[in-house]
């Protein structure tokens, strides 16, 4: 399989399902912030150490693939009664099982008595960044969701994930050692 196909020199790319649509279309944007969110996994996962927190980012990195997929096909309209999507598509289950991993790294972190900020190790920072992407995905996703439909739980299921990487980025500083960075109002 050739890397290039020359159908998106003209600024259009195919949607699953076989629909052409532009390269700035929101649901393009939404499949690229969801891209972006897995590149940016892929830098934290790279200088992680820690073989199950490694292992979670990697678990991560195949559901957003999946998430992506989902996005890029679009869900049935007007008369078709059922989604003939030979996909994934995100549901309840999969946003359960990100509030299960939440409440699992919450409970062996100390409890927050402040807000933080995104440091501490390099991990913990790398984490913060996709937690930001992540949010970016979100917001994206919302905007495509104001237009097509996208299903009831992508939009929950990114909101989760970004809580979750939060958790992580606390877990991987608490592995390194490294206490989390308060946040303190500037002196005025």
């Amino acid at each position: 399989m050739k890397l290039y196909t020359g159908r998106g020199d003209e600024g259009r790319t195919d949607l699953f399902g076989g629909q052409s649509t532009t390269k700035h279309a929101p649901r393009i944007e939404a499949c690229g912030c969801v891209d972006e969110l897995n590149a940016t996994l892929g830098l934290a996962a790279s200088g992680c150490t820690d073989d199950d927190l490694r292992a979670l980012i990697h678990d991560l990195q195949a559901r957003l693939f999946e998430l992506g997929a989902d996005l890029a096909t679009p869900r049935p309209t007007g008369g078709e009664t059922k989604d003939k999507a030979a996909i994934p598509r995100i549901a309840d289950e999969h946003v359960k099982a990100l509030e299960q991993r939440i409440d699992a790294i919450d409970a062996g972190l100390e409890a927050m008595r402040h807000f933080i900020l995104p440091g501490g190790s390099e991990l913990a920072s790398r984490l913060h960044l996709a937690r930001t992407v992540c949010r970016h995905a979100e917001r994206c996703v919302v905007a495509l969701a104001e237009q097509e439909d996208v299903g009831p739980t992508v939009i929950v299921y990114l909101n989760r994930l970004s809580d979750l990487l939060f958790a992580m980025a606390r877990q991987a500083n608490k592995l390194a050692g490294i206490a989390d960075v308060p946040w303190h109002a500037p002196n005025r």
